[in-house]
């Protein structure tokens, strides 16, 4: 009996170690990085699927690891820039045999005023200052001072590849092969005037070189977002836009929108456009204007911010080409509304102006303005921006603009997010997720826009 016990015992074990094997080795053929679980949303991604609790940690554990080997990494100094892009920027492809078609009817508005010490000497933008509120009783309430990177950024979300610097041509051509990857095919490109800046910044003229550079590699336009910098007027506009033409023209990655009714042109979108006045944009845009563009080398199409419903009539006197809508939260303004955009499209067909309705994956800048709460627009795992894409096609539009790829003070981008906790702030995160996301949710859109597009125009 003792005898038979003893052989039970045995084969019991034996075939627990056999099952401990097959499981091992079956363990082990399963992909690096698959993730388990439900698809996402209505299986609209099936090749998505959301994460367990232990999956996530051991992603941020990932993601956390090559931050640390990231381009921003202040302790091992600047990176070689001989060093092949690979090693340089974690998770980045040389591959493009498996990235879509870029979409030129697909914008994205895109940053290069971050700065850090190993490229620029100092923080830049990520350092950015708390800012008050207009009202001193409401302002005595919140916090004061700046953000203190590369820990405490002015952002509420944080970028995978740490507080990195503009300048610094790996992480630009990892940015342009997000964009890629998402189906973009523009990149609207915040500028401002060679020697100019944003209150919180540095000039970036320079940077745009490598802009177009990185952005023809991948098959990738390059349209310029102009600034309201000081003394714009129509005079210093025709000298700023001639400028453009003249040193930037002529690089193949210079976008040109063709539209049915004439030749490709360059075309330029215009931020805070109603902060000049409609007589002054009529001396640039109109053919009787004191320092008209009309018909110069230099001519090209105009897109005016829209913001309020009255701007319309100004922005017809003014000789504009077109509206945008920029702001990614609903119901700010009557232009980033999604209930008007079918009469301000109705508008712009009435008047032959293009209509490029802005959306965007959510809202939230209360790092910087954190008494601005009742502005923040939650992305619902997507969900928001969903929704906006899909008010957006609704009204068939010409042209698409995303606001943002990369402006992190307004939790706006869409570029790759990785959760992060640094004392008591834990930084947003796309969670359950995985960081790219916004770029699948992008790329799903960006080829619906093509086929929409394709039984408009028959």
């Amino acid at each position: 009996m003792a005898r038979l016990r003893l052989k039970t015992c045995i084969t019991a074990a034996g075939l627990v170690f056999v099952i401990f094997v097959i499981t091992t080795v079956l363990k082990s053929l399963q992909p690096a990085g698959s993730i388990t679980g439900s698809p996402f949303g209505l299986g609209l991604f099936p090749h998505l699927s959301r994460m367990d609790k232990s999956d996530a940690r051991t992603r941020i554990t990932e993601q956390a690891a090559a931050t640390e080997t990231s381009p921003t990494n202040l302790k091992k100094g600047p990176p070689r820039m001989d060093t092949p892009l690979l090693e340089r920027v974690p998770g980045m492809d040389a591959s493009a045999k498996d990235l879509p078609a870029p979409n030129y009817n697909l914008h994205a508005f895109y940053y290069t005023w971050y700065g850090n010490p190993q490229f620029d000497g100092k923080y830049i933008h990520w350092d950015h200052p708390v800012l008050p509120h207009w009202d001193p009783k409401v302002d005595i309430g919140y916090q004061k001072g700046r953000h203190s990177p590369p820990e405490d950024i002015g952002a509420n979300f944080y970028p995978a590849l740490g507080a990195y610097s503009s300048r610094d041509p790996a992480v630009v051509e990892a940015h342009m092969l997000q964009l890629r990857t998402a189906a973009i095919g523009v990149v609207a490109l915040s500028w401002y005037p060679p020697g100019m800046k944003d209150d919180n910044g540095e000039p970036t003229d320079d940077i745009v070189p490598l802009v177009l550079d990185l952005a023809h590699k991948y098959q990738l336009k390059v349209v310029f977002h102009m600034e309201p910098y000081k003394g714009r007027d129509a005079q210093s506009m025709f000298s700023n836009v001639k400028y453009i033409v003249e040193k930037y023209g002529d690089h193949p990655a210079f976008f040109r929108y063709k539209s049915s009714s004439g030749a490709p042109r360059p075309l330029f979108y215009i931020y805070d456009s109603y902060l000049l006045g409609a007589d002054e944009w009529a001396g640039l845009l109109k053919d009787s204007g004191r320092h008209s563009i009309r018909n110069t080398p230099y001519d090209g199409l105009f897109i005016a911010l829209l913001v309020e419903e009255k701007h319309k009539s100004n922005i017809l006197t003014a000789g504009f080409d077109g509206v945008y809508t920029y702001f990614a939260t609903n119901g700010f303004t009557y232009g980033s509304s999604h209930t008007n955009w079918r009469s301000i499209k109705s508008f712009c067909d009435r008047n032959r102006l293009l209509f490029v309705p802005s959306v965007g994956p959510g809202y939230m800048d209360i790092s910087i303005r954190p008494w601005n709460s009742q502005n923040t627009r939650h992305r619902i795992n997507g969900k928001y921006y969903e929704t906006a894409l899909g008010a957006a096609l609704d009204v068939r539009p010409d042209i698409i603009s995303i606001t943002s790829f990369n402006e992190w003070h307004e939790g706006t981008q869409i570029e790759k997010a990785i959760p992060k906790t640094v004392g008591k702030t834990a930084y947003q995160d796309y969670l359950p997720h995985k960081s790219d996301i916004y770029l699948e949710i992008t790329r799903k859109w960006s080829n619906i826009f093509v086929k929409e597009r394709e039984k408009w125009l028959v």
